[in-house]
This record gives structure tokens, sequence and C-alpha cells, in this order.
């Protein structure tokens, strides 16, 4: 209802047509000229019908508008208690899809198979090639490829904690799969197999060579290489998923790539210290953030800068750096 002070109607004039258009151009614009992201019409949504589904999972999908056939996909996996379109907006993935023009595929758990909607990253009928999660999370990633044209060769999986773990479960079981993962505050592959060995696996964590560490992945199948390459990251006061687990996870993947667990390159970014393992072509295959002082969580920079993204929240924490935006990097999806 107009107020007392509402503008007077101009009409159809010619005055009224270009002032209309103008203020539609600036709506347009004023997103870039703020710093901020555009407005999008794309949202998440759910899809069913993704195959035999033996895990009993929910498929949720972001694919930008417009986006043509060809492009890259993130699967990214929730930890416990979060739920899949939160976690893919928070961690960032969102945003940088529409950013750098890619899909993304949010699996979601549920708590008729998990009470803290954990993937369930420590069962053996879950985390092996043809079986249980694993199998929908890889018949959802061939739904996404028929749908939208994934280009073959440029899909990647990340996840927080459990969703971290299933990480490292989906680049074992389906390496052919997936060319890149990364693991945030997550645990090596088959470090647990039932669930009386997760808790002690999460904290203090599992000791084994790199060789017994590279063994378990290797005999997920017959997979002979290339091998996904791995970033992995983990805040050094995580109190729930004890950090001794980055170190397995890089003796683990170093160890599958043929190379040793001593960094090749050490630097730092947005003041973390970063570490560099490559392969004896010269390729980083692995490489390590560990984020000082951080707990268990996801790290993000929320901002309007190129290198920041994400949104804090509960397990998604404000450290300055965006873990989302340094793994599209390192995929070279930016």
């Amino acid at each position: 209802m107009p107020s007392s002070h509402s503008t007077p109607s101009l009409g159809r004039s010619p005055i009224r047509v270009a002032l209309v258009a103008a203020l539609a151009l600036l709506a347009a614009v004023a997103p870039a000229l703020a710093g901020g992201q555009p407005a999008r019409a794309a949202s998440i949504v759910e899809v069913t019908g993704f195959g035999t589904n033996p895990g009993a999972l929910r498929m949720f999908r972001y694919v930008p508008d417009g986006l043509p056939a060809g492009r890259p996909l993130v699967v990214a996996l929730h930890g416990c208690t979060q739920t899949a379109g939160p976690y893919g907006t928070g961690a960032g993935w969102i945003e940088l899809a529409e950013r750098h023009r890619f899909a993304v595929l949010l699996p979601q758990q549920e708590t008729a198979n998990n009470g803290n909607r954990c993937f369930n990253w420590f069962q053996s009928a879950d985390t092996a090639r043809g079986s249980g999660e694993a199998l929908s999370i890889r018949q959802m990633v061939a739904r996404m490829a028929a749908d939208t044209g994934t280009a073959p060769g440029r899909v990647y999986v990340t996840g927080l904690s459990a969703g971290g773990a299933m990480t490292a479960v989906m680049l074992a079981a389906y390496p052919d799969v997936f060319a890149g993962g990364g693991v945030v505050a997550g645990v090596p592959y088959r470090c647990a197999t039932a669930l009386f060995q997760a808790f002690s696996c999460m904290n203090p964590g599992v000791d084994r060579t790199p060789a017994a560490w590279g063994d378990l992945v290797r005999a997920a199948g017959s997979h002979t290489g290339p091998w996904p390459t791995v970033s992995v990251w983990h805040g050094t006061s995580d109190f729930t998923v004890a950090p001794a687990n980055q170190r397995e996870l890089i003796e683990q993947w170093t160890n599958v790539h043929g190379t040793d667990a001593t960094p090749d390159t050490t630097d730092t970014v947005a003041g973390y210290p970063h570490e560099v393992y490559r392969n004896a072509s010269g390729a980083p295959v692995v490489e390590a953030y560990k984020i000082t002082g951080m707990g268990h969580g996801q790290p993000v920079d929320p901002g309007t800068a190129p290198a920041q993204c994400g949104t804090a929240g509960a397990f998604i924490l404000d450290a300055d750096i965006c873990a989302a935006h340094h793994l599209t990097t390192f995929w070279g999806l930016a």
C-alpha cells in the first residue's frame, strides 16, 4: 500500500521507460560494483531415481544456469550432524560453482542409516567398490554425467570429518572415476572396518607404515593408475579427529603414488604451513595444509575477494583461509 511519501506515477512516458531501464541495469551490475556475488537463479535441488542406491542415501545437486556440457563436477560430502545443502553453501562450494562454472553433487546421509548423519566410513559393506554407500555415491556421479555431460576425467570429491573419511573411501574404491580429492579433518582409507574400531581411529589415531596404508588402497580393486591427487587439511587443535591422521593420510597416498612422505616443497599460505609432495616426474600428487590453532571443522574465509569463500557456522570455521578455494586451485578449476 502506498504511503504518504510515495513517488507519483510516471505513467508510460519515455522518461519512465528510460528510468526503468537504468534501474534494471544498475540492479544487474550493483553486486559486481560492490564486490559481491551476482544473484543466482539456480538452486540446490533433490534428484531421485539415480540407481539402485544400496546405501539408501539422498542426492542433491547444484548446476549453474547455462552450464554447458564438458564442465567439471565436484562431489562434496558433509560431516556428522550436517545436511547436504547447508554444507555445500557454508563450505563455499555453491559460490565457487558459479565463479568457476562447474556442477556440485551433494550426497546426503539419513538418520535411518546413522543416527548422527555420519557417512559410514567404518563399515566394510559401505566402503567397498560396488556396494553400500560408496556405490550409491558412484551412481549419483553417473546420473550427473548423464544429465549434465560432466567432463570425463574432471570429477573431484571432498568432504569434512566423516565426509572426509568417505572421500578417502571414494578415492580408493573408484580411482578410475575421480581425478582428485580433498580430505578435511578425515582419516585414511580402511583405518577402521567396524564401529568398535572407529573411535580409536579418530583419536588418538592408528599408526601404520606407509606401505601398509598403501596396500589397503591397492587392495580395494585392480586399478594400476593413474591415481587421484589428494589434498589433506587438518586443524592442529582438532580433538575430535586427531591431527595425527593427517600424517597417516599423507603416508597412505604418497605411497600409492610411489613417492615418499618427505615434502618436496614447504611454504606458508595465508600464514599456514603448506607442504607439497611430488612424484618422480615432478608433478604434485599430494599436498597438506596444517591450520594452526583450528579445531574440528572446515576452514572458510567469508568475503568477496578472489581467494575468499564460505560462511561460518557449526563445524565451518572462519580461519581466514577457504579450503574450497584452494582445492579448486589444486585441481585446476580456478
